[in-house]
């Protein structure tokens, strides 16, 4: 079983928009996240863990302007935790083993699947593409990736 943690390497490669987005609570500005259009089917990993977050199958276009999934892909690597800044109460979304701030989450996504809208900063994501996710370790993912284009 692999083992996903939050190295020291890792942090430093990170770029200046990821540390803030991961390390620092940060939110990217809405529209501007690399994956927000991505429709390539395959899964999204913590971009400083590797742990596989979010499946291409379950991203769906809110209009919010971050990419939005109905759930994750292994609910074990997401906690959800309760923020309160802002002045208002919201829902935290970390991974689990890089404690990387990836998020919200919202109770208004589609309800016919689940009516969840986890809201993630592109920032935090790594792609990785169905046709790589073997090679790369994720094989076992292969069954909940479909094609979204």
């Amino acid at each position: 079983m692999t083992q996903y943690s939050k190295t020291p390497d890792a942090v430093a490669a990170l770029t200046a928009e990821q540390f803030r987005v991961t390390q620092r609570n940060g939110t990217e500005s809405p529209g501007s996240g690399e994956h927000l259009d991505n429709k390539q089917p395959g899964i999204y990993v913590d971009i400083v863990s590797g742990e596989p977050l979010f499946a291409s199958s379950d991203k769906y276009e809110s209009g919010c302007g971050w990419p939005s999934f109905t759930k994750p892909i292994e609910p074990a690597n997401v906690q959800e935790l309760g923020d309160a800044s802002l002045g208002m109460l919201r829902t935290e979304v970390r991974s689990t083993h890089g404690d990387s701030h990836l998020g919200h989450v919202f109770p208004d996504g589609p309800q016919d699947r689940g009516g969840l809208r986890y809201c993630i900063n592109s920032a935090s994501l790594r792609f990785v593409h169905r046709d790589d996710m073997a090679a790369e370790g994720y094989g076992a993912y292969l069954d909940q990736v479909e094609d979204v284009a």
